[in-house]
């Protein structure tokens, strides 16, 4: 499961604004922004998680769960 705060990270790394999330999730920006409020796991349904999870990932995002150092965030490698 993903946190806020690595929504928030992924958002910055892709230099997309909460509208521009909530446009590719298809979703509120309200429900993003409220995703991002919490430094933990957002209080939001799995579907709209996941569907915020899946833009980003489509964007380029990759989701790291635990690197020794907690979760985080890293763009996909462009080979």
């Amino acid at each position: 499961m993903i946190t806020g705060a690595q929504i928030r990270a992924a958002r910055g790394l892709i230099r997309w604004s909460a509208d521009a999330l909530a446009e590719s999730s298809k979703l509120g920006v309200a429900t993003v922004r409220r995703a991002e409020s919490v430094d933990g796991v957002p209080t939001i349904t799995e579907a709209n998680l996941a569907a915020i999870r899946a833009a980003l990932e489509a964007a380029g995002v990759l989701f790291i769960e635990q690197n020794g150092n907690g979760p985080g965030v890293r763009l996909k490698d462009r080979k």
